[in-house]
């Protein structure tokens, strides 16, 4: 079904080089002017062949410009630069007229006309993808196999034996599944524990705090630390109340208004409060909408700057303190933390493949992260999309078919602690990056997709827009920017196009990194249409006949 539309025959146009068609109608008296005009013209003809499109526009820019030099001594110098012109323009024009100019990496060069043509003939493919998992036998499956490895594993933190138990079961269902190359790659990890923690509010009323030890963090001393606070909603405000943060926990009520500017505070917020004398930091969590749910997540220290303990604690903690600062009242709050960092950890990535029938060096990526935090059970972040990447070659697999490059599913470890285990496998593999046609990573949760994330070329783009247009059975055809991921930024940062799933990011951030990362939060249904979503892009990119062009 990959297979182009045979292409119209063209007329066949005998081939008279420029310099001898030049030679026959100068010598039967035709002006010099003349003469030229027609080499030119009777030159395009025949490059409309494409069978001889190579050979007559050598010798169009060859011959034909020699003999205008020689010409050149009787011509008046209007003629001759109205010819020079002429002759320049033919020849960049003519490879647009022949249709063969503008797509391709290599010497295979193919216009868009041809491509969408190619991509129109997997409509049949898209709908039996859809019709399998969205309608068939493999409806609710990646549902249902993501329910069982969490519930029998649980959260799986990066250097924790539930990991470690959570790649083996993956590996023997990968196996199981009859997916090929199977295997295991070792990567080190790190491992950190949190340990028993608690915040406690003794002033100006008790009053227990819930709190999540951020990940890296250190832990406090045994009798633990127990300070005034200062309540600052920015690091600017910090800074101007420098002076009087000294001995005392610095809290951040900072407004939350998108993910990616208010995971500055908890991924900073203990270094700035170290650097004015601060004894530890809490942080209201990262998230959308709380239900009185702390949000963990990693924290960074900063060479040369004292190590403090940092918490996230519940956005309603976090506004109420700030209420209670703003009337005057004197907070004080005792912060226990049990964290402790241990060496690193072995580790792997869990690696599958259905190898290409016609490019196998080249590859098409699926991937999702295998670990979590040690809060929830990690069903959404990202034990789905990690299942969704497994189903969609599972998709493909049953139906039969074989793309054209390899497709291969890649279940990162250590993604939590930024992007650990995808770092390495990508200095093991990026001698190879010119093989990758495409990365592709689904962690910004499994609810009903959007649309579709992309990074690339502007003509991978418009490919990526003829791909989408496929899966209008389940009128999910946008693409938008920024395809990035962390497993995948490596990658693309090399030149890589790169993918990724548009999500309802609210709810997604309602749950991320907390208690309620759970499988109550999954829809099957949803699931579904996501790992339809994701088998369709990823088997007809790697069935092209090309691979998607880079910048």
């Amino acid at each position: 079904m990959g297979n182009k539309s045979p292409k119209p025959r063209r007329a066949v146009v005998p081939f008279i080089s420029p310099s001898s068609q030049a030679f026959f109608f100068f010598f039967f008296g035709l002006s010099p002017e003349v003469t030229i005009l027609v080499s030119f013209f009777s030159s395009a003809v025949s490059i409309w062949d494409p069978r001889i499109f190579s050979l007559s526009l050598c010798s169009l820019s060859f011959k034909s410009y020699s003999f205008l030099m020689i010409l050149g001594r009787k011509l008046t110098g209007k003629t001759m630069k109205f010819l020079l012109f002429m002759f320049v323009g033919v020849v960049h024009l003519l490879p647009l007229a022949s249709g063969k100019a503008i797509y391709g990496n290599g010497p295979s060069q193919r216009t868009f006309q041809e491509i969408k043509e190619e991509i129109a003939h997997y409509g049949d493919v898209a709908k039996s993808i859809i019709n399998l998992t969205v309608y068939g036998k493999a409806q609710n499956r990646s549902y249902e196999r993501l329910a069982l490895l969490v519930d029998t594993v649980g959260p799986r933190l990066s250097g924790s034996k539930n990991l470690e138990r959570a790649i083996e079961i993956m590996q023997q269902n990968l196996k199981g599944d009859g997916l090929e190359n199977v295997h295991l790659e070792p990567v080190k990890i790190p491992h950190w524990e949190r340990g028993e923690e608690s915040a406690v509010m003794l002033e100006p009323r008790i009053h227990k705090m819930a709190i999540l030890g951020l990940g890296s963090s250190i832990g406090t001393p045994p009798e633990g630390i127990t300070a005034e606070v200062l309540v600052v909603t920015s690091f600017d405000e910090l800074q101007r109340r420098g002076p009087d943060a000294e001995g005392k926990i610095v809290v951040y009520n900072q407004p939350y208004t998108n993910y990616s500017a208010a995971v500055q505070y908890r991924m900073e917020g203990a270094v700035e409060a170290a650097k004015v004398g601060a004894l530890a930091s809490l942080i209201r969590s990262v998230a959308s909408f709380s239900i009185y749910s702390p949000h963990t997540g990693i924290q960074e220290y900063q060479k040369g700057v004292p190590k403090i303990p940092t918490a996230c604690i519940t956005v309603e903690d976090a506004e109420m303190m700030s209420r209670m600062a703003s009337r005057g009242n004197r907070i004080v709050v005792q912060l226990k933390m049990g964290a402790k960092s241990y060496p690193d950890a072995d580790s792997f990535n869990t690696v599958a493949e259905i190898t290409g029938s016609k490019y196998p060096e080249q590859v098409v990526l699926v991937s999702g992260h295998l670990d979590s935090w040690d809060v929830g059970q990690g069903a959404m972040d990202d034990g789905g999309g990690a299942f969704i990447s497994w189903e969609a070659l599972s998709l493909i697999k049953d139906l039969g078919l074989r793309p054209k490059r390899t497709l291969r599913l890649v279940l990162w470890t250590a993604e939590e602690q930024g992007g650990v285990g995808s770092s390495q496998y990508y200095q093991l593999h990026k001698a190879n990056s010119s093989n990758y046609s495409l990365v592709m990573e689904s962690d910004l949760g499994t609810f009903l997709p959007s649309g579709l994330k992309f990074t690339g070329s502007d003509k991978a783009r418009v490919i990526m827009e003829e791909v989408m247009s496929l899966l209008q059975p389940i009128n999910i055809t946008q693409v938008l920017k920024a395809g990035d991921g962390t497993d995948i930024n490596f990658w693309i940062q090399d030149g890589v196009p790169g993918a990724s799933l548009l999500d309802d990011l609210y709810k997604y951030f309602s749950f991320h990194h907390s208690h309620g990362d759970t499988m109550t939060v999954m829809d099957p249904k949803q699931m579904n249409v996501a790992a339809a979503v994701w088998a369709v892009v990823s088997y007809v990119v790697a069935d092209l006949e090309e691979m998607l062009p880079r910048s």
